[in-house]
């Protein structure tokens, strides 16, 4: 009789936090500052004419999720992310970032349009997590976000994701099945929040900084299991350093899209293949796992 058990993790003995001293609770509170640069932030900052496009053409537009067309160095791209807010109105007005049905199917015809023109797609992540209301429920939560990852996965063009804030859940998973995904040195990206992982594991909310460093969840952890593929250096956190941090990460987009655009031509079917089969393979390779005897 054999079991599946996981590999040796070769960080077990490493601080889920980091090598400089900060623990992973310390980067769950950075990566959730509200003055940290968001979507549209990043946005103005490195594209030019842009032109935002809303609605799902189902039910409504969703403040929450936003997107459009734009020109990023050169290059026409269609770009979309999470949007919440600074302050009390703004964070009500685009419900803390957290995308309805309608902000997932706004992404999804947002990939379309891309794929249709042979336009690359930039995302940025930053929520913690898909909205859990009822209204959302009733109107298809669920099968909104697995439509998104669907065509997102299945989109015959180049795709940069990075993650600027908190990843959490499969609201952030939504808009990062790409071919690259990069993340800031002080953000976090977790299939939930350490706060409900401390409240289903010990029914006490309260052990979140336990929670948050035995889930991995911060950037170095998460490079050093092959989940991302670049850790984007923060010498100052991104709030306190907005233009710096913006200017640094648009440079590490724009050297991951020209490598990506050099390599693969929406025209060729047979480039555009490997390029689906690369990032299949991508997500295929996450997780090592092995055969072991029970133990009697």
């Amino acid at each position: 009789m054999t079991q599946k058990t996981a590999e040796q993790d070769p960080v077990d003995d490493v601080p889920a936090g980091g090598p400089d001293g900060l623990a992973a609770m310390d980067r769950v509170r950075l990566a959730r500052e509200p003055q940290r640069p968001g979507t549209l932030d990043y946005v103005a900052a490195l594209c030019s004419n842009f032109i935002e496009l809303r609605g799902d053409r189902a039910f409504g537009d969703d403040a929450a999720m936003v997107g459009g067309v734009a020109t990023f160095r050169g290059r026409t791209v269609v770009v979309l992310g999470h949007q919440g807010g600074t302050n009390t109105r703004e964070n009500i007005s685009r419900n803390f970032g957290m995308p309805r049905p309608e902000g997932f199917r706004k992404a999804r015809r947002l990939m379309q349009h891309a794929e249709k023109f042979g336009l690359p797609i930039l995302t940025f992540v930053d929520t913690s997590g898909a909205d859990p209301g009822i209204g959302s429920e009733e109107r298809g939560q669920a099968t909104a976000i697995a439509e998104c990852l669907l065509t997102m996965v299945g989109a015959r063009v180049p795709i940069v994701s990075t993650v600027i804030g908190e990843g959490g859940s499969g609201g952030a998973l939504a808009i990062s099945l790409g071919d690259r995904l990069l993340m800031l040195e002080n953000a976090v990206y977790a299939v939930a929040s350490p706060e409900a992982c401390a409240a289903i594991l010990w029914k006490d909310a309260g052990k979140a900084a336990e929670a948050a460093e035995t889930m991995r969840v911060t950037a170095a952890d998460l490079a050093r299991f092959g989940i991302i593929d670049e850790l984007i250096p923060e010498p100052v956190p991104a709030h306190e350093a907005p233009r710096e941090t913006m200017h640094t990460v648009g440079d590490r987009i724009a050297a991951h899209l020209d490598e990506l655009c050099a390599a693969f031509d929406p025209e060729d079917d047979a480039g555009v293949r490997a390029m689906l089969d690369l990032r299949y393979d991508k997500f295929r390779r996450i997780g090592a796992w092995t055969e072991q005897a029970a133990t009697p």
